[in-house]
């Protein structure tokens, strides 16, 4: 454990809150200053409210100093993806046709956060309106690695992922549609949770495709993203898609073992053609997995190029149909890529949107009957380490679609599913970039891949190292 309150995971900061070891006052003033640091090469935040942050800092030491403690969270700072509403705060969403939105109403997911304790730092960096993998944005520019400032973050959640990256946050809300938070996880070497559909309300969330949108986490450990999904999770009436489904136990799921838990690795797809280092790094993780305990066999699973063409159809349609009436009105104010991405959601017919979604339950038994005899799947995030911003920068050329398509390959086919993914810090290339592993699981059993993740993390310390400040 870390004596440096900003290098701490969020676990071990709250605890130390609460046992009055560390004042939130002198916790947020440590992060501030990092973030005084770092913000001018990352371009992470959207909004940082220091004198604000320092204030609520204060009151919840003056709570607690009277015993008061509102919940496990307790004047912990926290910044999250600006596309959860927050009431009477500005919600850019990443845009400009959003830049002075205040909304009236707050998120679930973030209400649940602010009722456990958390104090507000700001808001973090995204793609506009959260449509975009890379990290680049038109309008606020691209959000930088801490790896290697060159590179790309990953989207939409780029800011989370960069920022949690940095100890900027102990952790950030992202959103996952089609990788937006396992794809920074992968490329900022964070630990990235994305949820079942409807394990955690999407309420006050700016919408991107009410199919496939989910609310998860990027934290520095498992054992973080287990806190936050237990304080998250669960019915919402404000959201009738939300689920009812019995909870778990995540924090203590993140102290289970690997004995007895079968892994299964993909017999084709998620490992044809990887890159070299990428690949060197699923053998790596597997060789870990089976020496802590687990069971590795091979599975043959479903036609995964279908599953990724039909997230993207889904996806396609339901943002184009969310955005009609601002292309229609205000097209200029979008970034080109965006933009051509939202006129091509138009052009998908509603008999190919209508079958896509009618596939989608027996795409869902296919998998489940492929994967029945494994506890979860392995896989790449992505099948490349992250590429730089000046490579990736394609605006909306003819590249693309092709570059969107090559850097979400092994993520949209889990969302198409609705099922949970865990993406871990796994290694490194020889240039200091980061890997990560996604691990796959069944409906609405984030527990198991917590407990893997955590198992994984207790012998590994990938998670642990710290990107240096660029000179």
């Amino acid at each position: 454990m870390s004596t440096e309150p900003a290098l701490m995971t969020l676990t071990e900061v709250a605890r130390a809150i609460a046992a009055k070891q560390l004042s939130s006052h002198e916790v947020t003033r440590a992060l501030l200053k990092r973030i005084a640091q770092w913000q001018p090469h990352l371009n992470a935040f959207m909004s940082i409210e220091a004198d604000e942050a320092l204030k609520a800092a204060e009151a919840a030491d003056a709570e607690l100093a009277k015993g008061n403690v509102r919940g496990p969270l307790h004047g912990v700072p926290l910044a999250h993806k600006d596309m959860y509403y927050d009431a009477g705060k500005v919600s850019t969403c990443g845009s400009l046709i959003r830049r002075d939105f205040v909304p009236t109403t707050t998120s679930t997911a973030l209400q649940r956060l602010k009722d456990a304790g958390q104090v507000r730092l700001g808001t973090l960096h995204l793609a506009e309106f959260a449509y975009g993998p890379t990290g680049h944005n038109a309008h606020y520019g691209p959000v930088r690695n801490p790896w290697n400032v060159a590179h790309i973050t990953g989207g939409s959640s780029s800011g989370s992922g960069s920022a949690v990256a940095a100890r900027l946050t102990y952790a950030a809300l992202g959103s996952d549609t089609g990788g937006s938070i396992r794809m920074p996880a992968h490329f900022c070497g964070v630990t990235g949770l994305k949820t079942t559909v409807g394990r955690v309300s999407r309420a006050g969330a700016m919408p991107l495709s009410q199919s496939l949108d989910t609310v998860g986490p990027l934290a520095r450990t498992a054992e973080d993203c287990a806190l936050l999904l237990a304080l998250m999770a669960g019915a919402d009436p404000a959201d009738s898609t939300c689920s009812h489904e019995p909870l778990s136990d995540y924090v203590a799921a993140t102290k289970g073992s690997l004995k007895g838990l079968r892994i299964g690795v993909p017999a084709s797809f998620y490992v044809d053609d990887l890159d070299s280092e990428v690949a060197r790094v699923l053998d790596e993780t597997i060789a870990v997995l089976k020496r802590e305990g687990a069971d590795i066999v091979s599975v043959e699973l479903p036609d995964q190029r279908q599953l990724s063409s039909a997230s993207q159809l889904v996806l396609a349609a339901e943002a184009a149909a969310f955005h009609k009436r601002w292309m229609i009105e205000r097209p200029q104010d979008y970034g080109p890529q965006v933009l051509m991405r939202l006129q091509n959601g138009l052009a998908v017919p509603a008999i190919t949107y209508l079958e896509a979604m009618r596939w989608r339950g027996p795409a869902l038994a296919a998998h489940n009957a492929a994967t029945a005899h494994v506890d979860a799947v392995i896989a790449p995030a992505s099948p490349v380490p992250a590429p730089t911003i000046e490579e990736s920068d394609v605006g909306g050329g003819p590249n693309a679609p092709a570059m969107v398509q090559r850097l979400t390959l092994f993520t949209r086919p889990v969302n198409f599913l609705g099922l949970p993914s865990l993406t871990v810090p796994s290694g490194f290339t020889k240039a200091g970039l980061p890997v990560g592993m996604q691990l796959i699981g069944r409906s609405f059993d984030e527990a198991t891949l917590l407990t893997i993740g955590a198992a994984f993390q207790r012998v590994t310390d990938y998670h642990d190292r710290l990107p240096k400040l660029p000179s």
